[in-house]
């Protein structure tokens, strides 16, 4: 060794010289590898408030505890939160096309719909929003999970069926992977939504997740059934 530098041509014992050109080999080979090795899938949720983490402390909304366990199962997917709170579906099909063009995603969760009801929107017009962005990230490459919306009985049952009725509409016609109603397994725990009766609490994020999970999984190419921690 010379100056700190390895000379395999001074090796005075050819044993030794087989021996070091195996292991540069082996270091080189092991460089390659991690040259050629995949970086980080992205996923990309679009979503309003309630995948945004409406009122709640950094890090603890559903989408925060999905990137949470797949760093715990050591999974290389890299979470992307464009979710905005007060978002439509007009919105986020405005905002997509700059989304899919930066973060190049390969699952897209599109959970938008709840504040074009709330504000009465036109239904047919959020039907069309919705396949408009399914079309744009199939286009883009990205497999999708489109997540489904209902609303109090309040607003009349003529329009609380339609509305639910677009999300199955649009998985259908798309052929897309649908969670049937984000909030099944919170609605019935009055105690887990915050003081507006509308935005779930932290407790009851982990059964969002767990709501969303057997749809997502088989998208990244996962088992839909996962054991609790």
């Amino acid at each position: 060794m010379k100056n700190g530098m390895l000379s395999i041509v001074e090796s005075p014992h050819p044993v030794s010289r087989r021996k070091v050109l195996a292991l540069v080999a082996g270091l080189g080979l092991a460089g390659a590898a991690q040259a050629a090795a995949p970086s980080d899938s992205t996923l990309l949720v679009v979503g309003d408030s309630l995948s945004a983490g409406y009122g709640l402390e950094t890090g603890t909304g559903w989408v925060d505890l999905l990137r949470q366990r797949l760093e715990a199962d050591k999974l290389h997917w890299t979470v992307i939160n464009a979710s905005i709170s007060g978002d439509t579906t007009a919105g986020g099909l405005a905002r997509l096309p700059a989304l899919l063009a930066r973060d190049k995603p390969r699952v897209v969760i599109i959970e938008l719909g709840g504040n074009d009801a709330l504000r009465g929107l036109s239904l047919e017009q959020t039907q069309k929003n919705l396949s408009s962005m399914v079309m744009l990230c199939k286009k883009a490459g990205a497999r999708v999970l489109l997540v489904g919306m209902q609303i109090p009985p309040n607003y009349g049952p003529a329009y609380t069926q339609r509305f639910a009725a677009v999300f199955p509409a649009v998985a259908k016609s798309q052929h897309v992977a649908l969670v049937p109603f984000l909030l099944a397994g919170v609605v019935g725990h009055p105690d887990w939504f915050q003081a507006d009766n509308i935005h779930p609490t932290a407790q009851a994020q982990p059964t969002l997740l767990d709501t969303v999970w057997p749809h997502l999984a088989p998208l990244l190419a996962l088992p839909a059934a996962r054991k609790a921690p």
